[in-house]
């Protein structure tokens, strides 16, 4: 399931403009599920979250305070990497049904 849902986002991201730079992202403080440069120029970190039913709440639910820290530690490591300071953004997708509800700026 994550790893369709996944594909999905991905698809999802390239019609509206994304492009991918990075997928199954890991670093020392976990594994970013996508990284993506959006029409904007954020480098945008993207937690998905896919589901075959609402039972323990929505998808977007899911990403806790925990991961959320992970994905300040994987950005910080990516800045680091690159030598320089990028304009970041933290979204959630949200898959459900075999649609994506995107979330920008789900967390900072």
């Amino acid at each position: 399931m994550g790893r369709q849902g996944e594909s999905l986002v991905r698809r999802y991201l390239k019609r509206h403009g994304y492009k991918i730079l990075k997928h199954n992202y890991k670093t020392p403080f976990g594994e970013a599920d996508i990284v993506a440069k959006s029409r904007d120029g954020y480098t945008c970190f993207v937690e998905v979250k896919a589901r075959e039913s609402d039972a323990f709440g929505l998808p977007s639910e899911a990403v806790t305070r925990e991961k959320q820290r992970k994905y300040r530690g994987i950005a910080g490591f990516w800045c680091a990497a690159l030598g320089e300071e990028v304009p970041i953004r933290f979204d959630v997708a949200s898959v459900w049904e075999g649609e994506v509800d995107y979330i920008e700026n789900a967390f900072v």
